[in-house]
C-alpha cells in the first residue's frame, strides 16, 4: 500500500458494543487515501476481536492490542506514534464520522498549508465563510474571551502530523487533555474552521464524559490545564493572560462553592483547595 495522506486514529477499550459502527464509517468515507489504525487499551470485552475481523477485510486497517491498559491519552498516543500519514484524524470509537468528512478537512488543510489544524466549528457563529483560517493570536482571543472558539474534541479534529510532534502530543491533564493539546497547537500555528457536524458524537452512560463529568478533580483539571497553557504556551499579551487566569479562578473557586453546597460533598471540596495551595 502506498503511504497515505490521513492516518485515522481510533482508540478503544471496551467498546464491543459501539466500535464496528465506527469503523463502518470510516471505511465507507468518500474519501480512500487513509490508514485505519486502532488501538485497543486491553479491552475485557471483544473490541479487539471485532476490530481484527475488519482488518482480515481491509488491508487499510491495522490493530494493535496493549498489553496493560495505558488510559486515554497516553493510548491516543500510541495510536500516533504508529501513524504515517501527514494528518492525524482521530475518531473516538463510540462516534460515527459521515461520508464527506474526511475530504472535506483534508481539503480545508490544502486550501491553508500553514496550518496546524482544522476543527469543526462547534462554539460561537462563523464569522466568515467557511473554511476560513485564524491566526494563533485571534484565535486564542476569540477562544478565551469570546465563547470557546476551540472546544472540540479529537473527534472533531484533524491535525497536521508534524504540528503534533512538535508540541509533544497529549499531556496528562484528565478530561480537559484533548482541549490543552488544541491550544498548544494553536498557540504555534494557524488553524482552520470548517463546517460544523462532521461526526456524530454518540452520548452513552459508559463514556469518559459521562463518567468523569461529575467528578470533583475535573474541576481541579480544568483550571490546572488553562494555568499551564498561559504559562507556557499562550502567544497573548501579559495584560490578556493575566485575565485569563483570573477568570479561571474565579470559575475555580464558584465550582468549588457549588461543591460544598451539595450534600456530603464538604470533603472533595477541602480536597481541591489544597490542590489549588500545591499547585500556586
Amino acid at each position: 500500500m502506498d503511504q497515505p495522506l490521513v492516518s485515522v486514529l481510533m482508540t478503544a477499550y471496551n467498546r464491543e458494543e459501539y466500535i464496528g459502527e465506527a469503523i463502518e464509517s470510516v471505511i465507507s468515507s468518500n474519501y480512500n487515501n487513509f490508514e485505519l489504525i486502532i488501538v485497543d487499551d486491553g479491552s475485557t470485552d471483544n473490541t479487539a476481536l471485532v476490530a481484527k475481523r475488519y482488518a482480515c477485510r481491509d488491508r487499510r486497517i491495522r490493530v494493535w492490542v496493549n498489553a496493560v491498559n495505558r488510559g486515554q491519552f497516553e493510548n491516543r498516543n500510541i495510536a500516533a506514534s504508529y501513524a504515517v500519514g501527514e494528518y492525524f484524524k482521530y475518531l473516538d470509537s463510540d462516534d460515527v464520522i459521515y461520508p464527506h468528512s474526511i475530504g472535506m478537512m483534508v481539503d480545508a488543510m490544502r486550501q491553508f498549508p500553514d496550518a496546524g489544524l482544522a476543527f469543526c466549528l462547534t462554539h460561537g457563529p462563523s464569522n466568515n465563510p467557511l473554511p476560513y483560517k485564524l491566526d494563533s493570536k485571534a484565535a486564542l482571543q476569540q477562544h478565551f474571551f469570546e465563547g470557546g472558539l476551540l472546544f472540540c474534541g479529537p473527534s472533531g479534529l484533524i491535525i497536521k502530523s508534524s504540528a503534533f510532534k512538535k508540541v509533544g502530543g497529549f499531556e496528562e491533564f484528565g478530561m480537559p487533555s484533548d482541549n490543552h493539546l488544541t491550544l498548544k497547537i494553536a498557540s504555534l500555528y494557524p488553524v482552520v474552521a470548517v463546517s460544523r457536524d462532521l461526526f456524530w458524537w454518540r452520548q452513552h452512560p459508559l463514556q469518559v464524559y459521562s463518567l468523569n463529568n461529575g467528578n470533583h478533580l475535573n474541576i481541579f483539571n480544568n483550571y490546572a490545564f488553562i494555568k499551564d497553557i498561559v504559562r507556557k504556551h499562550l502567544c497573548l499579551s501579559i495584560v490578556e493572560k493575566e485575565k485569563i487566569l483570573r477568570n479561571q479562578k474565579r470559575i475555580f473557586f464558584l465550582n468549588i462553592l457549588r461543591l460544598a453546597a451539595r450534600r456530603f460533598a464538604f470533603r472533595k471540596a477541602i480536597a481541591l483547595l489544597i490542590l489549588y495551595k500545591k499547585s500556586a
